[in-house]
């Protein structure tokens, strides 16, 4: 029996994705994430989903998110340690891959620390599209760690935002937000609190990393109109938004089952009304009714975005010839001899009997 080729898994590092966000140019590449997303949305009762599986510690959580649409399973594996900072390492941490149903075999391995805020922001992008104000041009951005420029930009760039209202209580994040989009032509406004930011914004976007029970928006900062883009708040005891802010509001979520225990929905009653988005974009249920209405999406991330990410990414790397091939599945001749692979040669052998009478 000949030698069988090995299975190769494509392999697309930091650098590789980097690279992809390169040539596409950040704008590019936001807007064709976002497409990936929303067209995938489009076919929500595709997939097979549900809650992902967390294990928590005192420091931190460790996340596994999987989904299959019955031809290609995706899956996540993520981190929220928000005391990173202080090791040297970011908060969140994150690596995923895709493999083909029919035979298990791994297409895909690849980073998604880089890809997780690319398709965050993207995702935002999705659900403001058709819950925020069409002319909305300001949006206030609470909390200016890692994820910030990136929503900063696709607001910017697929919204039409020119202004951003910043804050952070640590100034040296608002100062390297401010630094990192001093070329991109938006009007960004460093505030000295959370009321200043968010007043006459039409969009909030809060994107804090404290694993706390905190209220970063209020009932008394809320004006009519407003869309509340709620980010940070994305694991049991972690919340950004004042119960009252999501009963003043008509409140949009990725999936439900999941949002109830991780999003600021969890201060709520069980059966507190909410919409999922998927709903919104099919055609099933309105988005935003009026000018004057107050909208907020829960967003905890979900895995079907984390799906079109990875098929996203995977497309970009074949088309600009990125990635490097590895051999995670062993190359067998026979596939039931699996000792075969690490059973000594003959040479072996001989050296060994050699090696022992020496």
């Amino acid at each position: 029996m000949k030698n069988p080729s090995p299975v190769k898994t494509r392999f697309l590092s930091t650098d590789d994705v980097v690279a992809i966000v390169r040539r596409l140019g950040m704008a590019e590449c936001l807007r064709a994430m976002a497409d990936a997303i929303h067209a995938d949305y489009l076919r929500w009762q595709n997939f097979d989903k549900q809650a992902r599986v967390a294990s928590h510690s005192e420091t931190g959580v460790i996340e596994l998110m999987p989904i299959s649409d019955g031809d290609t399973y995706a899956f996540k594996y993520v981190n929220g340690h928000p005391s990173n900072g202080r090791l040297g390492l970011p908060t969140v941490m994150a690596f995923g891959g895709l493999a083909d149903v029919a035979t298990g075999v791994p297409v895909l391995l690849s980073e998604l620390t880089l890809t997780t805020a690319i398709r965050t922001a993207a995702m935002s992008v999705v659900a403001a599209r058709v819950l925020a104000r069409k002319d909305a041009s300001c949006m206030a951005l609470i909390g200016n760690g890692a994820q910030s420029e990136f929503q900063a930009l696709a607001f910017h760039h697929l919204i039409g935002i020119s202004e951003i209202r910043v804050f952070d209580t640590d100034p040296a994040a608002t100062s390297k937000l401010v630094g990192n989009l001093e070329h991109t032509g938006m009007r960004v406004v460093p505030c000295k609190s959370i009321a200043e930011a968010v007043r006459r914004a039409d969009i909030v976007t809060t994107v804090t990393a404290d694993k706390t029970n905190a209220t970063i928006i209020t009932p008394d900062m809320l004006e009519p109109g407003m869309h509340i883009n709620g980010v940070g708040g994305d694991c049991p005891g972690k919340t950004e938004l004042h119960p009252d802010v999501l009963r003043a509001a008509r409140v949009f979520v990725e999936y439900e089952p999941q949002t109830r225990v991780e999003g600021d929905l969890q201060q709520l009653e069980a059966d507190f009304p909410v919409t999922e988005i998927w709903q919104v974009l099919q055609g099933q249920a309105r988005g935003r009714m009026h000018n004057q209405e107050v909208t907020v999406f829960d967003s905890v991330g979900f895995a079907l975005e984390d799906y079109s990410a990875l098929r996203f990414m995977h497309g970009c790397a074949r088309r600009l010839g990125l990635g490097q091939p590895i051999a995670l599945i062993p190359a067998l001749a026979n596939p039931k001899n699996l000792f075969g692979s690490v059973r000594p040669t003959a040479t072996a052998q001989v050296a060994g009997a050699v090696a022992a009478l020496s």
